[in-house]
């Protein structure tokens, strides 16, 4: 199996070196073919010299820089459309994964796994700003997707490209990519790998992210459970509104016909014509969701099912592609 290793690197010009020899001493070991991707997240700290003269050295090192810094999530996009390779290993660049660690993933790939993410079982950081945090995020992520797992901030993960290439991230949303390819019907696997100390540098991340993550979350937990039909979600919560606009506009009739109750002053004709409002308003944004949903998969040439292999289809396919090109 051919390897594309992704690593975002901002400001790690330390580390850069060390990174290097230890990723290609594991994968010239692996003795597949292999390509290094680095993508320079706008570092600042003489980063970006680094990668150049490594990739002068080594033409098995692919560069990619960015024009200022994107974020990680960025970056991991990046490296990820550029892989050539039959899969994809994401490394952090901060030594903090085990380079080691790479066969054991694969081999797990090689079990008949789409996706293998990593647990940092024996994480070696702070426990008030690291690990804490996220226990917690990990716990709340689990429960609100149902996805069963660990450790979704451990970088070090290893995907089949096909899968990969169908991931499209934005925001913070690197974290959550097993769930994503999970949703897109991969099939996932998490073992428990080695965690290091960081050597050199300073974290680039705490619990400031906290408030993106937990806004990245709720676009998850909406993209995997109603992104094909948004009426689903919508039009629940329109039709529990106009049915508690239909009870409280009942029982305000009922009060001033039985016990002679001003209607005016009455707190549930307000909370009637609220209700009614509110019902129509999000049945209202159902339809428009729906209509964003199918302009969405129409434009991005995206279906809302995914195909894992076929047989005996080479021939048509061939030609439906011909067509097309005609056309």
């Amino acid at each position: 199996m051919s390897v594309s290793v992704v690593v975002p690197i901002y400001n790690e010009v330390e580390n850069i070196p060390l990174l290097h020899s230890a990723v290609t001493a594991v994968m010239q070991k692996h003795g597949q073919p292999y390509e290094v991707i680095l993508v320079n997240d706008g570092s600042k700290d003489g980063s970006g010299a680094a990668l150049e003269a490594l990739a002068k050295s080594d033409p098995a090192v692919r560069v990619i820089e960015f024009r200022k810094n994107y974020g990680q999530t960025a970056a991991m996009q990046a490296g990820m459309q550029a892989a050539s390779m039959n899969s994809i290993v994401l490394l952090d660049g901060d030594l903090q994964n085990d380079p080691t660690d790479i066969p054991m993933l694969l081999a797990k790939l090689d079990e008949g796994f789409d996706l293998v993410h990593g647990w940092r079982k024996n994480r070696q950081d702070t426990f008030i700003n690291r690990k804490l945090p996220s226990k917690i995020a990990n716990w709340l992520i689990s429960k609100v997707t149902g996805f069963p797992v660990h450790d979704l901030g451990c970088t070090l993960k290893a995907v089949r490209t096909e899968i990969a290439h169908e991931l499209q991230l934005y925001g913070e949303m690197h974290r959550f990519i097993p769930i994503l390819a999970h949703w897109r019907g991969a099939r996932c696997a998490e073992v428990v790998t080695n965690h290091h100390p960081r050597r050199f540098g300073q974290s680039k991340y705490g619990i400031s992210r906290t408030t993106r993550v937990i806004l990245d979350l709720l676009t998850v937990k909406y993209f995997i459970q109603y992104v094909v039909s948004p009426m689903k979600l919508f039009g629940s919560i329109g039709l529990l509104s106009l049915l508690t606009g239909f009870i409280s506009g009942v029982a305000t009739l009922w009060m001033k016909v039985e016990q002679g109750v001003d209607m005016t002053g009455n707190p549930l004709l307000l909370l009637t014509a609220m209700s009614v409002m509110m019902g129509m308003q999000f049945l209202f944004f159902g339809m428009l969701g729906e209509l964003c949903s199918r302009i969405y998969f129409a434009t991005q040439h995206q279906t809302n099912y995914t195909i894992r292999r076929t047989f005996n289809f080479e021939k048509q396919s061939i030609s439906m592609n011909q067509d097309r090109r005609a056309a």
